[in-house]
């Protein structure tokens, strides 16, 4: 779902992360270059993700979130007095990473507070169909909970099997 509420699949551009002292390969050695829809299955079938903000004061702040891909964003919804969107609100800037510390991947990027009906319903749509729930859109009252589309700036991915060969950095312009 984009900024306009229509899915359309963004396909970054992929290459060699720089990880100094770990001993990775060129990006045509080992697996290679991962190809984003080995990322994209795992952010579409990852049940909770962790999403880490930043306090006014500098500190770190993680916490876990069901969340959807659409496509081109990660969605997820919380209390709106919560400490995470009190932090978003503050700075936008957040990652998220999926669960699955062997084969990760890691979300860097912007937060964007949602409040049109028309993307609410079709975040409530992903929700629903993901993890078999039956909830209505008026659960995502701004009022009362902030929806959120976090927009990637880059991506991070890496598989179990071939750490020193499969490290693969996507980078989107929007």
């Amino acid at each position: 779902m984009s900024a306009k509420g229509t899915a359309q699949e963004v396909v970054p551009s992929a290459s060699r992360p720089y990880m100094p002292g770990y001993g990775i390969k060129s990006a045509t050695e080992g697996t290679g270059l991962l190809p984003w829809s080995w990322a994209v299955e795992r952010l579409k079938t990852t049940r909770n993700f962790w999403l880490s903000t930043v306090w006014p004061d500098g500190r770190p702040h993680t916490m876990p979130v069901w969340g959807a891909w659409s496509g081109d964003a990660l969605w997820f919804s919380s209390s709106l007095p919560s400490r995470k969107i009190a932090n978003i609100r503050e700075n936008e800037q957040v990652t998220v990473a999926t669960e699955d510390a062997e084969n990760p991947v890691v979300l860097q990027g912007r937060a964007e507070l949602v409040t049109e009906p028309e993307r609410l319903q079709g975040f409530i749509d992903m929700v629903n169909a993901k993890y078999d729930t039956g909830y209505r859109v008026d659960f995502l009252d701004p009022e009362v909970n902030a929806t959120v589309a976090v927009w990637p700036d880059w991506a991070f991915g890496l598989q179990q099997g071939d750490f020193s060969g499969s490290p693969t950095r996507w980078s989107f312009t929007r």
